[in-house]
């Protein structure tokens, strides 16, 4: 009798919980307040029924249902960023979207609190009692420690949290760093704008920009005076500015101390003198500077012009004339001076900070200031002293002006082309920090390691700087927010010195 009341009882617990189904699959309600049903469902009622079934048709008992896991806490706090929905390696500081269409998830504040890594399921063992043990194989991580999630130099041998309620950052073997390497989880890489780029072999070329002046080649410049007291009988026409030919008549001269030595030249032609006497008697004439021209005119006319018509010694521009008819002219005098403009030089002052960069031979372009047109060149010198009040040196640029278009003390904008056209190891401008004894530049070593690494540098050109040793190609430098990142990896290695890894507390 007992046996079939409680089969009946099951009988009826089984059809209500069958008619609660159907009579809400019938009245079409919303899957959520389904879900809400089986979430609070009278399990107890459920598990009793079993019973009674088992009871009454004998059948071994049910095992008492397990327990659902404790739901994990709300995320709290601000969205800090976003992350790829299929857990991969892309973060945004906005909402964006993957290549297919799908949202980025947003990550809150309080599931971001590690600044060294991704947070790690902790095993079931690792408990406050202490750390996990270690396990004898399958490639499992031993702990060794856990240290501060800020950087400070307390730590753990047991999982715990700072004052913050953050947890403290599981060592495990074989990953111990040195004080100065920082580690940041790729969230916190995301916010700081941390990038990188690879150092690779580069060919450095540069630009140095300096102001200068035109000015006349020294090497084709020629003065017109007398090696005898004389007389300008006539001048040609010929003024300042003037163009000249080579050989171009200048101006007639008497000069009464040419007399002997012409005579004595004009007696030795007419005699038919040896050899080494009409050579010493032309030479006398030389030695006067007596035009070649002018020694012609007497062997062929054997007689002595009363003035002698005096050439230009150079093709060029007249820039200064003195000579006026009748005038007596002393020895040494200058009468004309001339220049040959079919190159000139363009002198630019250069800083002395980017005097290492320039060598003689380099190419440079020469603008003339209000022209459009420029002008090629090579450095021909760089003048061996510097400006005391300007901190400068001049370098000079030669300039090919066939068509004159370039006159002497124009002011002109001169860029002279740097590098030797030799690939070089370097990395980008912005990876290197100047401080302290040496340049220094942060490796990235993957997974969120971070590297101070001190550096020798060479020269510069092209947004980048040739590093001559500390990196080797194919590593990897940050070139933002490096100077963040060196601060906190001095601040590291100051108090890991302060309390080692080892004093655990």
């Amino acid at each position: 009798m007992r046996r079939g009341v409680r089969t009946t009882l099951a009988l009826v617990a089984l059809a209500a919980a069958g008619g609660a189904g159907y009579w809400g699959g019938r009245r079409d309600l919303a899957p959520a307040a389904s879900a809400w049903a089986a979430a609070h469902a009278p399990t107890a009622l459920v598990a009793g029924a079993a019973d009674l079934w088992a009871e009454a048709t004998g059948a071994p008992p049910t095992p008492p249902p397990v327990a659902a896991a404790p739901a994990r806490a709300a995320a709290s706090g601000p969205v800090v960023y976003y992350r790829d929905p299929d857990g991969r390696a892309a973060y945004a500081a906005g909402p964006a979207k993957t290549a297919d269409g799908r949202d980025f998830l947003p990550v809150l504040a309080s599931e971001d609190l590690s600044l060294d890594e991704e947070p790690r399921s902790e095993p079931e063992h690792a408990t406050a009692a202490g750390p996990p043990p270690a396990s004898g194989g399958g490639g499992a991580k031993v702990v060794r420690f856990y240290r501060n999630p800020m950087g400070l130099p307390d730590t753990s041998p047991v999982p715990k949290k700072d004052s913050m309620g953050m947890d403290y950052i599981p060592v495990y073997v074989g990953e111990e760093d040195d004080g100065a390497t920082v580690r940041l989880s790729p969230g916190r890489l995301q916010r700081t704008g941390v990038r990188s780029e690879p150092v690779a072999m580069r060919t450095l070329t540069g630009t140095v920009r300096a102001s200068g002046t035109i000015q006349l080649d020294e090497t084709r410049r020629s003065v017109v005076a007398l090696r005898f007291d004389g007389y300008v009988d006539r001048v040609e026409n010929v003024t300042t500015g003037s163009v000249v030919r080579q050989g171009q008549p200048l101006m007639r001269v008497y000069g009464p101390d040419l007399l002997a030595p012409a005579a004595q030249y004009l007696s030795a032609l007419n005699d038919r003198s040896d050899a080494v006497t009409l050579r010493n008697a032309r030479r006398r004439l030389e030695n006067y500077a007596v035009p070649a021209s002018v020694i012609a005119e007497i062997e062929r006319t054997h007689e002595i012009p009363p003035t002698l018509a005096w050439p230009a010694p150079r093709t060029g521009v007249v820039v200064e004339r003195t000579a006026v008819d009748g005038m007596r002219a002393t020895a040494g005098e200058s009468l004309f001076r001339l220049a040959d403009l079919s190159v000139v030089w363009a002198v630019a002052d250069v800083p002395e900070g980017d005097l290492p960069r320039i060598a003689v031979g380099e190419g440079a372009t020469v603008r003339p200031r209000g022209s459009e047109r420029s002008y090629a060149g090579r450095i021909s010198l760089v003048y061996p002293t510097i400006n005391p009040t300007t901190r400068t040196a001049r370098v000079r640029v030669e300039l090919p002006n066939p068509d004159g278009a370039l006159l002497p003390d124009m002011y002109a904008d001169v860029e002279i082309a740097t590098g030797d056209g030799r690939p070089v190891l370097a990395v980008p401008d912005g990876a290197v920090i100047d401080g302290g004894d040496r340049p220094t530049v942060i490796v990235d070593k993957g997974e969120g390691r971070l590297e101070p690494r001190s550096v020798r540098t060479g020269r510069r050109g092209g947004g980048y700087v040739a590093i001559e040793e500390g990196v080797s190609d194919g590593d990897r430098v940050v070139t933002s927010a490096n100077f963040l990142i060196d601060a906190e990896s001095n601040l590291k290695a100051a108090l890991r010195g302060l309390n080692p890894p080892g004093d655990a507390r």
